[in-house]
């Protein structure tokens, strides 16, 4: 092809994206997976029909009565909105959501775009739906299937070409909201458009992480997942482990949840695990290790019994409690299937990954070691990588579909072959050899050939190992996704110190970079943003906020450095601790006030100081998982980053400024809710509810796009010629603010849901927020409510209880209410 016919080609799939869109979307089925559908699909924006089928065991009446035909969509639509965690967004999200049954209401999928099939995995019934669903479709709409294991050829059999032409599969995973992978599977005819508008739509619209999966059993995510999970299990009976001895093994120190194998199948449910290993086995017959994914006896039995995981609050964990109501946590013994207590394993290979740095280094530690431990990992790791080179290109062409697969489905920070590359991949090659494994020989080729790893970086760019042309290719992603690692690797890095770094991301826009602990935010940091925003003054157009950070749903910053604030405390250096908060508030001012646009870009724990980063930026563009939150008082403090100042702020300033004359308390009753209450979103929707995101902020789907994103918001600010805001005085509530929360609380202290000493934060909170000693409706500078702040952050810290707190939420990682 040359480059005219590329470009042309390239441009009509853009004109297929552009014109074609998803305005109504039908869910077929009501079930866990198709209301989890339903629901991010109204989370978006998306009108949706949910359907599902009429109850058998009607009566004539009740076959009359249109509740009574729509009792299995209506259940599984209230499961949507009793779902904890949340599968939508927001509770108002449901409005977007319209049920009905295949019998009265089918014809009105004949007006939507997108068809998804979520209904029982049996064959028959899924050829008889799309026959009913090929009479009523206008032509043109997208048909989907959900299904996990069966081929979308045989599902698609005696059906139009036109029809074919516009089926694919669309494999979403369990809860549907936060795991982030889809995959997606062309059938033999799907039109290459389709699938691209389908990848598009699914990356940029719903948030998820794409994969394109062949029509093979069980595709990738469950293809390698299971295998693992599988083969583990029966390398645990063979070897002699215990359940919770495998678990510490596979958890956090691989790179994984903690969770880990037995955990995450009490969580997924025994009865689905065992159903797709047995699927996947009586499908792939050809599989050289076919074997691997026959469950153990001892699994089939508590499968018999019922013992199906957390569904059944019993699986291979179960909690017991004791007549004073203490809880005892139990595994189940493979032998004799009875629940015994366990204690916390140990092994020489665990200690050595903990002391090392770095998650390559832990893992070394994990498979290298001569323990018993480690040797199990070993085994079990050499056969899952053995196992996802040889499924290439049987299940995908590409080990970057695979190596997502893993991440973006099960949660692991690495894939397969990235993990290979964090051991070794010529190490482990000849251990392997050595102890008797079949090294696939495309993997023997590629080292012969010089190639000693799966994965580099070059000015900025990924490559990955092509088996097929037997080179290196360039990783290429959407190019709204910008990543501050490989900005990094091209010599991007402007500045950086322990705590943070300063990224050219290009175009005059710099990204200021947390990388604490929990990006949480201490002295270096807060120095750190002022010497960003002088170096962009000086030299640049804007800056974003914002960080990379790993993890579910990850941190863009937890708050303050605790231990930094409680030990200043305790030695009492008041007067270092004032400096500290009055330098953050110059910094958040800064940001607010700068000749040049400061856009905060949080995503996941966004909290105490984080969230006050973020509110004195002029714009946030938030990700959709966003628990955004001002927490301070659950140890013992209050917001003193600015964020008593901003949340009030950005409330009233909602108001237009012809709008002279309404009520200050409805206003300030929830702002200082949200700081006295510690209340999180539990979602960027939230955050808007609550007042945290104002009408200009933007809500992103995926976090891959975050900065992206970000950095075209400050482009834009630009291009609209962009003048700071101009600072003016606050109109704030004053002493008949305090008035009424007083007496609020003293009714709550009375009916003990709040304790003596929350009862004194909150009233000193209400006398921040409300600007002092001044009458109702005053007109005060900023800089008055940030000296309260200040000084009360200073007086908490001197108190007692305030330290037991600080030193509980350290130890426990839990709040304190004494």
């Amino acid at each position: 092809m040359n480059e005219h016919s590329f470009m042309c080609g390239l441009t009509s799939f853009q004109e297929v994206i552009m014109s074609r869109k998803i305005r109504t979307a039908a869910v077929i089925g009501s079930g866990v997976m198709g209301g989890g559908i339903a629901a991010i699909l109204a989370s978006a924006g998306v009108k949706t029909l949910l359907l599902d089928i009429v109850p058998f065991n009607l009566t004539d009446e009740q076959k009359k009565d249109s509740k009574a035909k729509n009792k299995i969509v209506k259940a599984g639509f209230d499961s949507v909105l009793m779902s904890k965690p949340a599968l939508l967004m927001h509770a108002k999200d449901a409005e977007l959501i319209s049920i009905g049954n295949l019998e009265d209401d089918f014809d009105k999928i004949a007006s939507c775009d997108w068809i998804v099939e979520v209904v029982v995995e049996n064959l028959k019934i899924k050829q008889d739906l799309f026959k009913k669903i090929e009479k009523v479709r206008k032509p043109g709409t997208i048909v989907s299937s959900n299904t996990s294991g069966i081929p979308l050829k045989s599902m698609s059999e005696g059906l139009s070409k036109e029809f074919r032409q516009h089926f694919l599969g669309t494999h979403f995973f369990n809860p549907v909201r936060y795991m982030k992978l889809l995959e997606i599977i062309s059938g033999e005819e799907t039109l290459p458009e389709v699938l691209e508008f389908m990848s598009d739509f699914g990356e940029r619209i719903l948030g998820k992480g794409i994969v394109r999966a062949k029509d093979t059993p069980n595709f990738v995510g469950n293809r390698i997942g299971v295998q693992g999970m599988v083969k583990v299990m029966q390398l645990m009976v063979e070897e002699g482990l215990t359940i919770p001895e495998v678990d510490a093994l596979f958890g956090p120190p691989m790179g994984r949840p903690k969770t880990a194998m037995f955990k995450t199948s009490d969580l997924v449910g025994l009865d689905t695990m065992g159903h797709v290993a047995k699927n996947t086995y009586d499908l792939v017959v050809n599989d050289e290790v076919r074997d691997s994914f026959i469950i153990p006896e001892f699994v089939n039995k508590m499968i018999e019994k019922k013992l199906l995981g957390k569904k059944t609050k019993a699986g291979f964990y179960k909690t017991d409690l004791t007549p004073e109501w203490k809880k005892i946590r139990k595994v189940i013994n493979p032998v004799t299937l009875e629940y015994e207590e366990y204690e916390k394993p140990a092994f020489p290979c665990l200690d050595e990954a903990k002391k090392a740095k770095t998650l390559p280094d832990k893992i070394k530690a994990m498979v290298y070691g001569e323990d018993k431990g480690a040797k199990f990992v070993w085994k079990a790791i050499a056969n899952g990588l053995v196992y996802a080179a040889n499924r290439i290109p049987e299940i995908s062409d590409t080990i970057i579909d695979i190596d997502n697969s893993m991440k973006w489905g099960y949660n692991f920070e690495m894939g397969p072959f990235e993990t290979w590359d964090a051991i070794g991949v010529q190490k482990a090659v000849e251990k392997m050899e050595k102890e008797g494994f079949k090294v696939p020989a495309k993997v023997k080729d590629m080292l012969a050939s010089g190639i000693t790893s799966f994965y580099k970086t070059e000015k900025g760019k990924v490559y990955y190992y092509d088996f097929g042309t037997k080179g290196y290719r360039e990783y290429v992603v959407s190019r709204s996704i910008i990543s501050l690692s490989a900005l990094k690797g091209d010599n991007k890095l402007v500045k950086s110190c322990k705590s943070a770094s300063l990224v050219d991301l290009g175009d005059g826009v710099y990204c200021c970079e947390f990388h604490t602990k929990m990006n949480a935010l201490n002295t270096e940091i807060i120095e750190f943003i002022h010497e960003s925003l002088d170096y962009v003054d000086q030299n640049g157009a804007g800056l974003v906020i914002g960080n990379q950070a790993g993890g579910m749903p990850g941190a863009f910053s937890a708050g303050a450095d605790l231990v930094q604030v409680g030990m200043a405390a305790k030695e009492k250096k008041y007067s270092e601790i004032e400096t500290m908060i009055e330098r953050l508030h110059i910094a958040v001012q800064r940001e607010k006030y700068s000749p040049f646009p400061v856009v905060a870009a949080p995503y996941g724990l966004t909290l105490g100081g984080g969230c006050e980063v973020c509110l004195g930026a002029d714009r946030i563009v938030a990700h959709t998982e966003l628990y955004m939150g001002l927490v301070e008082i659950g140890v013992g403090l209050l917001p003193a980053g600015g964020g008593c100042m901003n949340l009030w702020k950005k409330l009233i300033s909602s108001v237009p400024e012809a709008v002279t004359d309404f009520d200050l308390a409805k206003f300030f009753i929830p702002a200082f809710m949200a700081i006295a209450m510690a209340k999180v979103s539990m979602s960027a929707a939230e955050a808007r509810a609550n007042g945290f995101l104002g009408p200009k902020d933007r809500i992103v789907f995926n976090r891959d796009y975050l900065i992206g994103e970000a950095k075209k918001e400050v482009l834009k600010m630009l291009d609209e010629g962009y003048a700071p805001p101009v600072k003016r005085k606050l109109k704030v509530f004053g002493e008949a603010a305090q008035g009424m929360i007083n007496a609020e609380i003293f009714n709550m202290q009375s009916a003990k849901f709040v304790s003596e000493y929350d009862a004194f934060l909150a009233k000193r909170i209400a006398y921040v927020i409300s600007g002092g000693d001044v009458r109702t409706n005053s007109e005060i500078d900023e800089e008055v409510i940030l000296k309260l702040e200040r000084t009360a952050f200073v007086d908490f810290l001197k108190e007692e209880k305030t330290l037991a707190r600080i030193d509980h939420m350290l130890s426990t990682g839990k709040p304190l209410r004494n």
